[in-house]
């Protein structure tokens, strides 16, 4: 695990294609969570996909985010299966749309305040309202959509402060994939938060975007369906990086290093 940030003891990890995935369930990730965020630790969970697998092959510095992370758990059914080829044959698959609600609850359980950086000001707003009528004791300390744009380091610092001044403990970021995992990477140590990457989790909890079957999801099918949702947006992204993974993992499983 050279350029990997060793894990939680209790978990497996594997590479997938060059870039870790931890074999975590929703019970480890949601307390190994927790745990930091009692702590007021600075910590980068991403939530992983093939996209993220694929952004990690094509970007030697993106892997090395992804590495570097405190806990990559597999979002994508893909990743399950090939984290089972790979030897772990008790990993499942911890989706963030899930985890999420998960967290939420364990947060208003413990009297832990929470954050959501990310989407839209209309997307926050009926998340907002979704997560205060399924956890009313939730302390939500901060949440704010930034611009589609970079933000000048003058802006970024600022919106730092602003959440280190809240006292969210678990900031959730919601930019998509790699835009997000850059972004907590840029921020651990400047944010005493645990940062979790969900991307669309907040459309989903939200109700503004639908998520597919739960049949769909257990087949490995779910980018199929976001894709004939969203064809216009995630077109590129499934069509070029769906392919080239099943190629180059068979590569791997056949003994090739795909390591660059």
């Amino acid at each position: 695990m050279s350029e990997a940030m060793t894990p939680s003891p209790a978990v497996e990890s594997r590479f997938i294609l060059g870039m870790r995935a931890d074999a975590t369930s929703y019970s480890a990730a949601s307390s190994q969570v927790l745990a930091w965020a009692r702590a007021g630790e600075s910590r980068l969970v991403a939530v992983a996909t093939v996209n993220n697998v694929m952004e990690a092959w094509d970007s030697p510095a993106f892997r090395g985010i992804m590495n570097g992370a405190d806990l990559v758990a597999p979002d994508g059914v893909p990743l399950v299966w090939g984290l089972r080829l790979l030897g772990v044959r008790s990993a499942t698959r911890v989706y963030g749309p899930d985890l999420a609600p998960s967290l939420l609850a364990a947060a208003e359980r413990e009297g832990i305040p929470v954050g959501f950086y990310g989407a839209t000001d209309a997307v926050l707003d009926r998340l907002a309202g979704a997560v205060r009528r399924r956890c009313p004791g939730l302390d939500i300390a901060y949440a704010w959509a930034p611009p589609f744009r970079p933000l000048s380091e003058e802006e970024d610092g600022a919106a730092a402060a602003r959440i280190e001044a809240s006292g969210a403990r678990i900031l959730f970021v919601g930019l998509s994939t790699p835009k997000q995992e850059r972004w907590m990477a840029a921020h651990r140590g400047k944010v005493r938060a645990v940062m979790v990457g969900v991307g669309a989790a907040f459309d989903f909890l939200a109700g503004t975007k639908r998520q597919a079957p739960r049949w769909m999801m257990r087949a490995g099918l779910e980018w199929l369906f976001r894709l004939a949702s969203e064809p216009r947006r995630l077109a590129r992204r499934y069509l070029r990086h769906n392919p080239r993974f099943v190629a180059l993992f068979v590569a791997q499983l056949l003994g090739w290093e795909p390591f660059r």
